[in-house]
């Protein structure tokens, strides 16, 4: 007898329908997987045997073959146990289940017979949706996530009797928790705030810039001044995810095995160690999986002691950065991973760290330069702020603190209401990802702004892409002003931003 069931594989971030096809017939008993599988799924014969044994059925004294189509897709992972034992339960007659063909399974068993979880509960569920199927099966602690995606009924069990309960229709479909069906939570700061940090006032107001546009920032300043402290406080500032973010960010995080307790409600934050190789930043391995600024995607990439990383990881951004995207190709696969980040990073202005001061440091010129060639003039281009962090005077400290978080974001939240406003006419969610025709539709510079930006250009201060990036960054200033046009006094505070941080971008 041949039985067919509706099971999936993740393929870099999208899920792909696989039928599981098991045929019985008489023989010398065996169990054979075939279809393309890793060792995972090639070990899928013993826990299934097992669990079916355990579970109080019987195991067919027969020779059963089971399929994975399309047998030229390569298949990985304990996501197929779940579907291969059902299909050879159903085809040896110990299960009948009129509803198979409208159902998905994706789960891993236990040799007991318990269903485990599997990582890209999320994605199965919309590739299940996709394929228009009524109901998906999956492990109760993934139930969470699958509910996620509307218009398909998720199965919670915890076991293969649940399972076969569900089959036979003696088993309702889960239901969506209130907390579940309502989009994110209004922000509330949690963690780092700035009301932490004292003095820096010029820091924190170029830090609001780079929130309020998602213009990527580079801080630069002598050790122990606050420049990672200020970092990890821009998503305090952030605005809150929209729902189709929240859904993206939380399908990412499942298929990279982050399991989460419903829809990720805060934007991500990710700070690799600068040890970290490039294929653990952009993606990639024999199965290419998500690297570090996927995982950042609608959040934030931090990159402290920027010069420390190797130079070819850290060019390895910079298509990223320009395209939020990566394309990882291996063999004969490739991936196509998002990877719309804001880049947040903080340097030394030298080895030891205290240029500029005639009496600490004690890097010889040679010194300085090598150090310098260590980030590449491309890289240094796509950033939009930079600033260099000094060292707070002792009043400063002492003083109270300027500003907090809340205070911040109501200012971020009004400037991205602004550019969500004009998001028809440019298509980008905020100013850091308008392309040249949005800019020219955003962007209307008066006639002491254009003269500004052309003599800034003619003298060699920006390179056309600088150019580009200062409109973006001018528009982001108008927006926290509440201007529709923008200024001199606008263009040229994003010229300062841009130029005079740390005198390294082009």
């Amino acid at each position: 007898m041949l039985c067919r069931v509706a099971t999936f594989h993740i393929d870099g971030l999208e899920p792909r329908r696989v039928t599981v096809e098991a045929d019985l017939r008489a023989g010398l008993p065996a169990f054979t997987v075939v279809g393309m599988g890793d060792r995972a799924v090639r070990e899928s014969r013993e826990r299934v045997a097992a669990a079916i044994a355990n579970s109080g059925y019987e195991f067919p004294n027969r020779r059963v073959t089971v399929n994975l189509a399309p047998a030229a897709l390569l298949k990985h992972g304990p996501g197929f146990d779940l579907a291969i034992a059902c299909a050879v339960l159903v085809a040896s007659g110990q299960v009948v289940a009129p509803a198979l063909d409208r159902i998905g399974l994706y789960g891993e068993l236990a040799l007991g017979g318990e269903v485990r979880p599997v990582r890209g509960a999320l994605a199965v569920a919309e590739g299940a949706r996709a394929a228009r199927l009524a109901g998906l099966i999956v492990a109760d602690e993934s139930a969470r996530e699958a509910l996620l995606v509307p218009g398909i009924d998720v199965h919670a069990v915890r076991t293969l009797d649940d399972v076969v309960a569900v089959l036979e229709g003696r088993r309702p479909a889960a239901t969506v928790p209130a907390q579940l069906a309502t989009g994110p939570a209004p922000r509330a700061v949690r963690g780092p705030d700035l009301a932490d940090v004292r003095g820096h006032a010029a820091v924190i107001e170029a830090l609001t810039v780079a929130a309020a546009g998602g213009h990527n920032l580079l801080l630069s300043g002598p050790p122990g001044t606050g420049k990672t402290m200020l970092a990890r406080r821009l998503a305090s500032v952030l605005p809150p995810m929209s729902p189709a973010e929240a859904i993206e960010v939380t399908r990412i995080q499942g298929i990279a095995g982050r399991q989460a307790e419903g829809l990720v409600r805060e934007r991500p934050f990710r700070a690799p160690h600068h040890t970290t190789s490039a294929a653990a930043l952009v993606g990639g391995g024999a199965l290419p999986r998500p690297g570090e600024i996927t995982l950042a995607h609608r959040g934030v990439l931090f990159l402290d002691e920027l010069p420390e990383f190797p130079r070819n990881v850290l060019d390895a951004l910079r298509q990223p950065l320009e395209d939020g995207r990566v394309v990882v190709v291996r063999g004969q696969r490739s991936a196509v991973f998002p990877a719309r980040f804001q880049l947040v990073a903080a340097m030394n202005p030298c080895p030891c760290g205290h240029a500029g001061d005639g009496e600490r440091c004690r890097c010889a010129e040679t010194d300085h330069e090598r150090y310098r060639r260590r980030l590449s003039g491309p890289l240094l281009d796509r950033f939009d702020v930079l600033v260099q962090v000094l060292r707070p005077s002792q009043a400063e400290l002492s003083a109270p603190a300027s500003t907090t978080s809340a205070a911040v974001a109501e200012r971020v939240a009004a400037a991205r209401e602004r550019q969500e406003f004009r998001r028809k006419a440019t298509g980008a969610a905020c100013n850091a990802e308008l392309d040249v025709r949005g800019v020219r539709a955003a962007v209307r510079l008066d006639d002491a702004a254009t003269s500004h930006l052309d003599r800034a250009y003619a003298a060699g201060a920006l390179s056309p892409r600088g150019r580009h990036r200062t409109l973006r960054l001018a528009r982001t200033l108008a927006d926290l002003d509440g201007a529709d046009d923008v200024t001199a006094q606008h263009l040229l505070a994003a010229l300062g931003l841009r130029l005079d941080g740390v005198g390294l971008a082009a």
